[in-house]
């Protein structure tokens, strides 16, 4: 991570299981310097990708060596009850995701993150990128009290002041309305 001029915060982890937040996700760029990070780092963290980046066999055995796991963005599939189930079952897994789900302007965050670390009843960590300081790494951990309001409040306020690649693009931190 030095060769490029960038630099990891991380602490050690709180314990074998948590649900990992990647923020904000604004470029195509983030990916590779989240990936060297997590090697700089030597933690097995899983991640979540959209199907499209498992989408033949060499890509696929690419990705899952990485740690990816693909998952259906459009339509419920119950992916929440099962990693849930799976993060409480497992010696270990710690599961990353972005919540924005994409890298372009989004109004909102989806809430799955938050719904799989409360259905298994594990930590958050708050992981950011910083491209004017090009810092990456895992700003704090916390405990989700199930008050969404309140616990947003207190991820936004971690978050305050990262920008990605894009600033622009990054998606304010509320959840997406119920229709």
């Amino acid at each position: 991570m030095r060769w490029f001029g960038w630099r990891v915060h991380f602490a050690p982890l709180p314990g074998p299981r948590g649900v990992l937040i990647f923020y904000p996700h604004t470029s195509n760029w983030d990916f590779p310097i989240a990936m060297l990070a997590k090697l700089a780092i030597g933690i097995p963290v899983r991640w979540l990708g959209k199907q499209a980046l498992f989408s033949n066999f060499l890509l696929d055995r690419f990705m899952r060596r990485l740690g990816g796991e693909p998952v259906e963005r459009q339509n419920s599939t119950g992916a929440i009850e099962r990693l849930g189930q799976r993060i409480r079952n497992a010696d270990w897994y710690w599961l990353a995701l972005a919540p924005e789900g994409t890298r372009k302007y989004s109004d909102s965050w989806r809430s799955g993150f938050y719904h799989i670390a409360r259905a298994a009843d594990v930590p958050l960590a708050l992981a950011f990128i910083d491209y004017p300081s090009r810092t990456i790494g895992v700003l704090d951990y916390v405990q989700l009290s199930g008050d969404i309001d309140a616990d947003l409040e207190s991820i936004r306020a971690a978050y305050a002041g990262r920008r990605g690649y894009r600033a622009d693009d990054a998606a304010p931190i509320v959840f997406q309305a119920k229709e």
